[in-house]
Parts: structure tokens; C-alpha cells; sequence
């Protein structure tokens, strides 16, 4: 299930606490950011954290490592984090251009996270940096900040935002078109350079039913940047995510 993909988060206000969350989820998602075509995934919920190590899904990257906390609230720590691919068979316009897959794979990198509550608000900023094990797939770096909004009875809701930088190596292996591919594909070269990546903006839900059950919801814009958007593998440059599971509350 792990290598199965990414998932929404399940709320900033559970980051502040013990649970430990395991269930499936259904997503709809695009092919890949840029795309017009969506597809449904079936991702996990998954949140664990024990001393040192921990194992999540819920800060928008299924990743496991260990940290350390540096003050209350404040943790540092290192991670490895599963990094998606793209296939030209999940849409109609990389297959009818010839594009080729970019494969799926891993990141190693460390975080900065920070936790806290005003009042009865809870909110965790998270500053993330991945390097691609291939290191021509280079570097992303990941800006995050979640807040709960709602506690009514047994519901409670988030919202989140998130950009991500990305290296030129980065940006080219996702969205790059060379020279020599261009005949192939019949699209005009691009050659990608650093810069800001995509802005997300989200809302989640969940409501603890009993004891152990927790369904869960979220939407998701995310929106490519200037980094990208002259690609010309991008189709929109915005995209809509949803997701809806249950975890289980060990």
C-alpha cells in the first residue's frame, strides 16, 4: 500500500497529537500535474510517530524517517520519501505525442517542523527539502503551513498551503521537451530552470465516528507556476484533487 501513492492531509490537529492512523483512500487526481486528464488512485491514510522514528502520509508526502525534538513543538528531523512518477498510458496527450514515462522513485532530505496551538487553534509549519536518489531528477524544497478552522461535536476541518521550489534538473526531467525529442513528440523544446513550482491551497475534513473509526475527506487546488507553465506539457495549469477514506485509530 505504501508504494501505492500520496494522500491528503488528515488535518493539522492531528499532527499535535499521539494517533497512530492506518486505512485506505480513493483519490481523483490528475495524470500528472499540468494534465487534463483525471484518474482515480487509491492512496493511504497513514500517521505513526514513535521515538525516534516516524511513518506519515498526512503532510502531503508519504515519507519515513527519524527526528528530534529541538524545543517544544519544534522538531528537526530526516527523511525518505516516496517521489511520483508519470505514464504516458494514464493520458491521452503524452500517449498521442510520444512522450516518454518518467519513472517512480524515492528522495532522501530533512525538515524543520513546528507545532502549536492558539488557543483552540492548531497549526504546524513544515519546511521540507528532497533530493531524488536519480540525481538528475535534482531537488525540491517544500514550504507548508496547516491550520484546523472547526470543531463541531465529532467533526473537524483544516485547511491548508503549500508551495514547492524545484532545481532545473528537477523541473527539466518532468516537463522538459529537447531538441532531440522535439521531432519525435511534435512539440516545441523547453528546457526547464529553477523556480517555484506549484502553489496548493486545500480543505479537509474528518469526523471521529467512535473510538477507532475516522473518515476523512479533502479538496485540493494546486496550481503550477512560472516555472512550468511555458512547458509544453502542460495542459492547465490548475488542478483539482479529491479524496475520500477511512482510517483506522490504533
Amino acid at each position: 500500500m505504501l508504494l501505492l501513492g500520496l494522500i491528503a492531509p488528515v488535518l493539522a490537529h492531528a499532527e499535535l497529537s499521539d494517533e497512530f492512523l492506518l486505512g485506505p483512500a480513493l483519490r481523483s487526481q490528475p495524470a500528472y500535474d499540468g494534465s487534463a486528464s483525471q484518474r482515480w488512485q487509491l492512496v493511504p491514510i497513514l500517521r505513526y510517530f514513535g521515538d525516534p522514528w516516524f511513518l506519515r502520509s498526512t503532510q502531503d508526502v508519504l515519507e519515513l524517517g527519524a527526528r528530534r525534538q529541538l524545543a517544544p513543538g519544534l522538531h528537526v528531523g530526516s527523511q525518505l520519501a516516496y517521489e511520483p512518477g508519470r505514464k504516458a498510458e494514464e493520458s491521452g496527450f503524452l500517449a498521442r505525442h510520444h512522450v516518454a514515462d518518467v519513472d517512480r522513485g524515492a528522495s532522501v532530505g530533512g525538515h524543520l517542523e513546528w507545532d502549536h496551538r492558539f488557543g483552540r487553534l492548531p497549526l504546524t509549519l513544515v519546511a521540507r527539502l528532497r533530493q531524488h536518489l536519480d540525481l538528475e531528477r535534482g531537488v525540491q524544497i517544500d514550504l507548508r503551513a496547516s491550520a484546523g478552522v472547526l470543531r463541531w461535536g465529532a467533526l473537524a476541518a483544516g485547511v491548508y498551503a503549500e508551495s514547492t521550489w524545484a532545481s532545473a534538473k528537477s523541473v527539466d526531467r518532468f516537463y522538459g521537451i529537447t531538441p532531440a525529442q522535439a521531432p519525435v513528440t511534435a512539440l516545441p523544446a523547453f528546457v526547464g530552470t529553477s523556480g517555484w513550482l506549484t502553489a496548493v491551497y486545500g480543505l479537509g475534513a474528518r469526523a471521529d465516528v467512535d473510538r477507532h473509526w475516522v473518515p476523512v475527506a479533502a479538496f485540493e487546488s494546486r496550481h503550477l507556476l512560472s516555472a512550468v507553465t511555458r512547458s509544453p506539457l502542460v495542459e492547465r495549469a490548475k488542478n483539482a484533487y479529491f479524496t475520500l477514506g477511512c482510517a483506522y485509530r490504533f
